[in-house]
C-alpha cells in the first residue's frame, strides 16, 4: 500500500511541479476584460497566509477599469495557463468601503465575504478545480449596491506543508442589489496558518474527507 500511495504522490508532483500562473482576465455577462484586474507582477504564488500579499497577490499593476456587474449575474477568472496544481479555489467580494473607490481601496479591514468555493471529490480522491482554466459563479442577487474587489484565489497543495496561492483581485461595480448582510472577515485573517484544509498531505493518507479553508460560502 505504501508503495502504491507513493507512485500516486510521484505521479502528481511530476504533473504538477513546474506549473505557475496568473488568474488574468475578468469576464461578465457583458464584457471580458483584463483592464479590471489588479495584475500580478509574475506567476510565483504567495505563499504565507499571514502577510499583506494574500489579500491582491504581492504588489500587482493597478486596475484601469472597474466594471459594472448586474447583482444575480456571473463573472468568471480566466487563467493564462491551464490550472495544474491539486488545491481547492474560492471567489471573494470585499465590500468597498463608504468614501473609497474599488481603485484605491487596499483590500483592508472586515470586509469580506466567499461567494463560490471548489473542494474535493473522493473515490477517487480529486479536487474539482483542478485542469480547470477557468473558475466563475454567480454574484447572489441580495448582496447589496456599491464598488467591490473580487477576489479569486487556488491554493496549490502539491508540496505538503508548503501551500501556494494563486490570486487575483477585480474591481468591480454591483448594480441592482439587495439588503443581505453577510458575515465579513478579514483577509489576512480569514484563515489560519495550520488550518486542516493547509496543512492536509494530500498523497499519504490520501484525504477521505475535506472543507475548503475560509468561511462558509455566503447564500
Amino acid at each position: 500500500m505504501k508503495l502504491a500511495t507513493s507512485s500516486i504522490a510521484a505521479a502528481l508532483f511530476m504533473q504538477s511541479a513546474s506549473a505557475h500562473y496568473i488568474w488574468t482576465t475578468l469576464v461578465t455577462d457583458t464584457t471580458s476584460t483584463m483592464a479590471a484586474i489588479r495584475q500580478p507582477v509574475n506567476n510565483s504564488p504567495v505563499t504565507d497566509v499571514t502577510s499583506g500579499d494574500i489579500t491582491c497577490n504581492a504588489n500587482p499593476s493597478p486596475a484601469s477599469d472597474t466594471v459594472e456587474v448586474a447583482a444575480g449575474s456571473d463573472i468568471t477568472f480566466l487563467l493564462d495557463n491551464t490550472l495544474y496544481h491539486q488545491g481547492p479555489a474560492a471567489i471573494y467580494l470585499g465590500k468597498v468601503p463608504s468614501g473609497s473607490t474599488a481603485a484605491d481601496w487596499d483590500g483592508s479591514g472586515a470586509a469580506w465575504f466567499k461567494i463560490a468555493e471548489w473542494g474535493a471529490t473522493f473515490n477517487p480522491f480529486a479536487f474539482t478545480d483542478f485542469n480547470q482554466a477557468q473558475l466563475g459563479t454567480t454574484i447572489p442577487a441580495d448582496v447589496p449596491t456599491g464598488e467591490y474587489l473580487a477576489r479569486i484565489e487556488q491554493i496549490g497543495l502539491h508540496v505538503p506543508g508548503a501551500p501556494q496561492w494563486y490570486i487575483s483581485c477585480a474591481q468591480i461595480s454591483v448594480t441592482g442589489g439587495g439588503s443581505g448582510s453577510p458575515s465579513m472577515v478579514s483577509i489576512p485573517g480569514y484563515v489560519s496558518p495550520d488550518d486542516p484544509g493547509l496543512t492536509v498531505n494530500i498523497y499519504d493518507p490520501i484525504p477521505t474527507a475535506y472543507t475548503v479553508p475560509g468561511p462558509a460560502v455566503f447564500t
